[in-house]
């Protein structure tokens, strides 16, 4: 193992060192930490949407450490260490592409995703037998994710037994449904129910996102940085003109947020 590998790994055991450690990390559990673990994951994909690589090489090592934390504490506690993670991630990659490191090959990117897609759910099945269960196309999607990337992903594992929509239209229509449903809920003032209702178009939106071939996380996210900009530049037109955006009438913060939008297209 090379020193710069190492390090981390000494550090963390110092830190969690029950004598002479930091209080703070002594007193950490795999489910406090989580939540750290998964702002770091965030933090990495914000410095790469940032194009910034400074970040990214920080954010990664922050991730890292979140690793070498979770390990640290696995060991401790006679489970496992870094060095079995380690082994795992690498047997699990040499497994899932035969292609690359046994005798397999494959013609095309769709091919070569396919047998990915094959292998994972091999894993999933012989993971579900050795619990004595079984096996669901549903398993594996972590509760955890944000709830669109879940549903997406819950969407494309039915879409693969069968169960989905012939085409985008389909899913419109289903669209439809699920928005007269909800305007039904509210007119009837079942605020569950609506809930319930909205819920069930979130999900059918997803669905349309992937028989559009697009990522509704990211759709979203791309629909958010948009608006934050709009939004700042219609604040921003308030505050030339020495007046509070909070006082202004609907009617004009309006009008201000389409010149805005005109002027996006005309760039």
């Amino acid at each position: 193992m090379s020193n710069n590998l190492k390090r981390p790994l000494d550090i963390m055991a110092r830190l969690r060192d029950p004598a002479s450690g930091c209080p703070w990390d002594i007193e950490q559990t795999f489910a406090t930490i989580a939540p750290y673990t998964i702002e770091e994951a965030y933090e990495v994909a914000d410095a790469i949407e940032q194009d910034d690589l400074s970040s990214l090489r920080e954010e990664l090592g922050d991730l890292l450490f979140q690793v070498v934390f979770h390990a640290r504490m696995a060991e401790e506690a006679g489970h496992f260490d870094f060095e079995a993670v380690a082994e795992t991630i690498a047997d699990k990659m040499l497994r899932r592409h035969p292609h690359v490191f046994g005798n397999e090959s494959v013609e095309s990117l769709a091919a070569q995703t396919l047998r990915w897609e094959e292998q994972k759910a091999s894993e999933r099945a012989a993971d579900a037998d050795a619990k004595g269960r079984r096996a669901s196309a549903l398993d594996g999607v972590p509760k955890t994710l944000p709830a669109l990337t879940r549903a997406d992903k819950f969407g494309r594992r039915a879409a693969r037994v069968g169960f989905d929509w012939p085409d985008a239209d389909g899913v419109l229509l289903k669209i439809d449904e699920e928005l007269k449903e909800l305007r039904e809920a509210i007119d009837n003032g079942e605020p569950q129910q609506a809930a319930d209702e909205l819920g069930d178009l979130l999900f059918a939106v997803t669905n349309l996102a992937r028989h559009l071939e697009t990522d509704p996380e990211t759709s979203l996210r791309g629909t958010i940085a948009r608006f934050e900009q709009r939004f700042r530049e219609v604040e921003e037109s308030y505050a030339r003109d020495g007046r509070d955006i909070s006082e202004a009438s609907l009617d004009d913060m309006e009008a201000r947020w389409q010149a805005t939008k005109d002027r996006e297209a005309a760039d």
